[in-house]
C-alpha cells in the first residue's frame, strides 16, 4: 500500500509512526521541506521515497508538487500526525482521491471555534466561546462571556500562548501575548481538573482509549517556571470522573464524525461533577504521551496505529497495568546546564519504578521552557498504585534539580 506521510521526521515520535506503517505493509513516501539527510535515521530507514518541497505551509504549491510528483502512482493513504499539517493532508487526499478525512471535517479539528460550534450543536457541554480577529472583538467577546476568560490561538496546539484574564486590565496584557495571531478564540474559564482523552479509532469505533491527568493545571504549569509539570496516564478508567470524560469523548467523536486514526482531546471535571469539553485534535498527543501510553500496558501503539490505519484491525493489548507519569524538569538559572543534583538519590530510592530518563546533558544550552513542555528533559515513572505514582512523581519534582549558568 502506497502511503504519503507528511513530516515523517518531526515531531520526534514521527519516525516511530513511520516504522509502524511499514511494519503493516505500507510503502511510505515522505513529504516535508527539510533535506532528506536531515531526517532522523529511523525515518530514512523506513521511507520508500521522499519529496522535498520549499515550504509545507504553502498548501497550494504543495498540492501541485505532490500531484505532479506521484505521476501514475496511486497513493492509497495520506497520513499526517502533526497538528499544522492536518488540513494539508485532507487537501492532498481530495486531490489524489485517497480515502480518509476531507477538508471540511479537518478544519473543524483545527479551528477551535468551528469545533466548538459543532460540539455545542450536538448538545455537548463546552465552554462559552467566540472567535475574534480584532482587538475590539476580543474585548467585546470577553464582556459578553464574562470574566474570567481564556484567550488562545484559533488553530493552536496544546496550551501554547493560552492566557487567562480575570478582568479588563489582565485582558490588555493577554492581548500583547497573542497579538501575532490573525484570529483567537475567547472562551469561558472552566474551574476544574484537566484531563485528556486519547484514542485510536477505526471507522468511528474506538479500539484503544487512554486518559491522562495534568498535575497541576496546564495554565498554572505553563506560567510558573519552578514547577515540574506532570502528565499522568491513569491505570484505572472506571472512576466516576474518568468515566464521565470517556463518555464525553465518545459523544464528541460522534459529533465530529471522526473516522480512523489517533485523536487527542482535553476536558475538564468540575467540583459539581460535570465533564466539560475543552478541545480535540486529529492527531496523537505530544510531549512523549504516546510513550506513556505504551508503558501503561507494555505495548507499542506506534505499531498499533499503523495496523489500524492500513489494515482496519487492532491486535494490541488494551490491558492497563500501571499508572505512568512524565515529570518535566526546568533548570534553575539561564545559559548552559552546569550540574544535575539528586539523580543518584532518586534512582537509589525509586529505580525499579523509573522506566526512562531523558535530561539535557551537562554543557547543553537550556531550552525555552515557555515554548516547550518538555523543557530541559523529563523522567518517566510508573507504579500500579496511583498514590505511589503521585508520591514518586512529586519526589522527582522536588529532589531532582538541574542548574544552569
Amino acid at each position: 500500500m502506497n502511503v504519503l506521510m507528511i513530516a515523517p521526521g518531526y515531531p520526534g515520535e514521527m519516525p516511530y509512526f513511520c516504522r509502524g506503517l511499514t511494519r503493516h505493509g505500507g510503502k511510505v513516501y515522505g513529504l516535508s521541506d527539510v533535506p532528506e539527510n536531515d531526517l532522523p535515521p529511523m525515518a530514512r530507514q523506513h521511507l520508500s521515497g521522499y519529496l522535498r518541497v520549499p515550504n509545507l505551509t504553502d498548501e497550494d504549491a504543495v498540492v501541485r508538487a505532490v500531484a505532479s510528483g506521484v505521476g501514475e502512482h496511486r497513493i492509497e493513504r495520506v497520513v499526517c500526525l502533526w497538528e499544522p499539517g492536518v488540513v494539508l493532508a485532507a487537501r492532498l487526499r481530495e486531490a489524489l482521491g485517497a480515502p480518509g478525512m476531507g477538508v471540511g471535517r479537518a478544519r473543524t479539528f483545527r479551528n477551535k471555534d468551528l469545533m466548538k460550534q459543532k460540539v455545542t450543536a450536538a448538545g455537548i457541554r463546552t465552554a462559552r466561546h467566540a472567535s475574534a480577529t480584532t482587538i475590539p472583538q476580543v474585548r467585546e467577546a470577553a464582556r459578553a462571556i464574562g470574566y474570567p476568560v481564556i484567550v488562545k490561538p484559533i488553530a493552536g496546539a496544546g496550551s501554547m500562548d493560552t492566557v487567562r484574564a480575570d478582568n479588563e486590565e489582565e485582558l490588555e496584557r493577554a492581548l500583547a501575548q497573542v497579538k501575532n495571531y490573525d484570529e483567537v478564540n475567547v472562551e469561558e474559564f472552566i474551574e476544574g481538573e484537566e484531563f485528556t482523552y486519547d484514542t485510536i479509532c477505526i471507522d468511528g469505533r474506538v479500539v484503544y482509549e487512554n486518559v491522562c491527568y495534568y498535575r497541576p493545571n496546564p495554565l498554572i504549569a505553563r506560567g510558573t517556571e519552578w514547577i515540574s509539570p506532570q502528565t499522568i496516564a491513569l491505570r484505572d478508567l472506571s472512576s466516576v470522573e474518568v468515566k464521565a470524560g470517556v463518555a464525553l469523548g465518545h459523544e464528541v467523536l460522534k459529533a465530529l464524525e471522526f473516522g480512523t486514526g489517533f485523536t487527542h482531546m482535553e476536558w475538564f471535571y468540575t467540583a459539581k461533577g460535570e465533564a466539560i469539553f475543552g478541545e480535540i485534535a486529529a492527531r496523537p498527543p505530544g510531549a512523549h504521551t504516546v510513550d506513556l501510553m505504551n508503558f501503561v500496558g507494555d505495548v507499542d501503539l506506534f505499531d498499533g496505529y499503523g495496523e489500524a490505519d492500513l489494515k482496519g484491525t487492532f491486535s494490541v493489548s488494551t490491558e492497563r497495568k500501571y499508572n505512568v507519569s512524565n515529570i518535566f524538569k526546568r533548570a534553575q538559572g539561564k545559559g548552559r546546564i552546569r550540574r544535575i543534583e539528586g539523580l543518584e538519590s532518586i534512582m537509589a530510592r525509586f529505580g525499579e519504578h523509573i522506566v526512562h530518563i531523558d535530561l539535557l546533558p551537562v554543557g547543553a544550552e537550556r531550552r525555552n521552557w515557555i515554548q516547550t513542555l518538555v523543557s530541559d528533559g523529563y523522567v518517566c515513572v510508573r507504579h500500579p498504585d496511583l498514590q505511589a505514582c503521585f508520591d514518586i512523581s512529586d519526589a522527582v519534582g522536588t529532589d531532582l534539580q538541574l542548574y544552569a549558568s
